[in-house]
């Protein structure tokens, strides 16, 4: 695969993650492998961060059997992370820095929901977001969960990561986590000159397919862009505010409009609900039976069983 294509692959798709991720994703695909923004993403500790939290997690508990990733402890509490970037299914991203399997976190999450001996289940977040695909029906299995899902950020849960964190009963951060980069993005580039292969790359599109390739930068192909966030970002927005009980006005207005925020001014704003650690929340939730925040992640579950029961109803009227 030459340059040009490795690199247009990945920004065909919309993201959910950090600008300089992405940055990172499309070098490391393209395998340059001293690309600059490589080395701000090792110089930043990001992958310190991500081994010092993996152990902290492997800590927590015993590895539950059949389960990716999944660390259970006496008290019933089952721990989930979420590390590095995310993408749908594994991939040769995944192999790198520790990235996020969407279709291996929803089993993961699946087996804990099943077992007899989880009464409680914590995710914990470092993550700079990811691709959109699938993320809308991760966070829906998330917000649905049969047993209370409680979030906890020790380092970042930016964009795709605060869209699945959004979704559990509550969000606990340390003193120094980040949460927000609320919002889609597409990247783009038009070949301007002869590659290193000496080809001019052209594409010609069928007569009533205009769009099929649009020219970044020009202001109508930036608008046509555009429109798929918008509606990529309405979907999200919705998402959050359901999640954090607030509206969708209070999410574009109040929750970092792209950027992110810190502990306390996210707690301050509704983006989470409190500082702490990874011990003292697995303390509190191995001796919490209830879920911390019922009020919230009750009707989401009721709403879901209501509409599952109308359905059976209905089709058995159809039967």
């Amino acid at each position: 695969m030459t340059r040009h294509y490795a690199l247009e692959a990945i920004r065909a798709q919309p993201w959910a993650i950090l600008p300089t991720h992405l940055g990172a994703i499309e070098a490391i695909a393209d395998r340059a492998l001293q690309a600059p923004v490589l080395d701000i993403l090792r110089a930043d500790g990001h992958a310190e961060r991500y081994r010092a939290c993996l152990s902290a997690v492997a800590d927590t508990g015993k590895k539950m059997d059949g389960t990716n990733s999944v660390m259970l402890n006496r008290q019933g509490v089952a721990t989930i992370p979420v590390m590095g970037p995310i993408f749908p299914r594994a991939n040769m991203m995944t192999e790198f820095s520790g990235a996020t399997s969407l279709s291996s976190l929803m089993a993961d999450l699946q087996a804990a929901n099943a077992s007899p001996d989880v009464s409680q289940i914590l995710m914990v977040f470092d993550s700079p977001g990811g691709a959109t695909t699938d993320l809308s029906n991760a966070a829906s299995q998330i917000a649905a969960s049969s047993k209370p899902v409680t979030a906890f950020v020790p380092g970042q849960a930016a964009s795709a990561a605060y869209w699945l964190a959004s979704q559990c009963s509550a969000i606990w951060m340390a003193d120094t986590a980040l949460v927000g980069s609320i919002g889609v993005v597409m990247s783009g580039g038009k070949q301007v000159e002869p590659d290193a292969n000496g080809v001019m790359g052209v594409d010609v599109v069928s007569s009533n397919a205009p769009n099929k390739r649009l020219d970044v930068t020009t202001e109508d192909g930036q608008a046509q862009i555009r429109t798929v966030l918008d509606d990529l970002e309405a979907v999200f927005f919705q998402a959050v505010a359901s999640g954090r009980n607030t509206t969708v006005d209070a999410v574009k207005q109040n929750f970092g409009r792209g950027g992110m925020k810190a502990a306390k001014s996210a707690i301050s704003s509704g983006m989470a609900d409190g500082v702490s650690t990874l011990a003292d929340t697995l303390a509190r939730l191995g001796a919490a039976s209830p879920p911390l925040k019922p009020a919230k992640a009750a009707p989401r579950r009721a709403a879901a069983l209501a509409d599952l029961q109308a359905r059976r109803k209905l089709s058995e009227g159809h039967a």
